[in-house]
């Protein structure tokens, strides 16, 4: 008996699939899923990557064309009323309420400084809310798959045990296929987890720093506006 466990053992498949292969149906779901969980989270670092990438260019043409010394309403005629970038659309919401608060007969109404701030402000909150977005599911996908990863482990170990008491040997060779198994769930999480946390901490910071940028055009932006009203 013991020298066909052995045999067993040794001829078993210790690869990634064989593993998978061998396991229980929950302890493949658990995998399935997690395996899914990477995916997803890879794809929300690489599309995140992407639009971070593009934001901060167009940010450094926009602030370029701003500070070239071309008259605002040029520029702002130039982008339109429906701008493509985000720097762009801070500038149009706060040019818009400017052009708005002008009376027909050249003067301005009255609170229009304030008026101007609160649709930079608004603007912004919307830039805000698209770049954080799907930021929630990697931080929930880097603290969640860990434990579902350690359920699949207790589970598959909790059904080694069971066959071990059935074939009455604790043998390693018994032992060892099962707890792989159920290990293999555990690997899968952290592999899930990790980058979704390194990613999550790096995409918030460069989303902070983007935000941060507008919040900065905007108040220099309220300023040269504001030079214009007491002038």
């Amino acid at each position: 008996m013991e020298t066909e466990l052995l045999a067993q053992a040794h001829g078993a498949d210790y690869t990634l699939w064989g593993l998978y292969a061998r396991a229980t149906l929950t302890v493949k779901l658990v995998m399935i899923m997690l395996v899914l969980s990477s995916f997803w989270g890879w794809a929300i670092i690489i599309q995140k990557l992407l639009v971070f990438r593009a934001a901060r260019a167009e940010a450094a043409r926009f602030d370029s064309r701003f500070w070239s010394g071309e008259p605002l309403d040029v520029l702002f005629d130039e982008i339109g009323a429906d701008p493509s970038g985000r720097a762009e659309r801070v500038f149009v919401a706060g040019m818009t309420e400017w052009r708005r608060s002008h009376r027909d007969d050249g003067g301005l109404i009255a609170g229009a400084q304030a008026r101007i701030d609160r649709s930079m402000d608004v603007a912004i909150a919307k830039e805000a809310e698209g770049l954080q977005s799907r930021l929630a599911i990697l931080a929930t996908i880097g603290s969640v798959t860990p434990f579902v990863g350690l359920f699949g482990t207790v589970w598959g170990i909790m059904n080694a045990f069971i066959e071990i008491a059935e074939q009455q040997n604790t043998s390693l060779a018994v032992v060892a296929p099962g707890i792989a198994e159920a290990l293999l769930a555990t690997g899968l999480g952290l592999l899930a987890a990790i980058p979704a946390v390194i990613f999550y901490n790096s995409l918030s910071a460069d989303s902070d720093r983007l935000i941060g940028g507008y919040e900065a055009f905007a108040d220099e932006f309220s300023t040269i506006l504001s030079r214009q009203l007491d002038s």
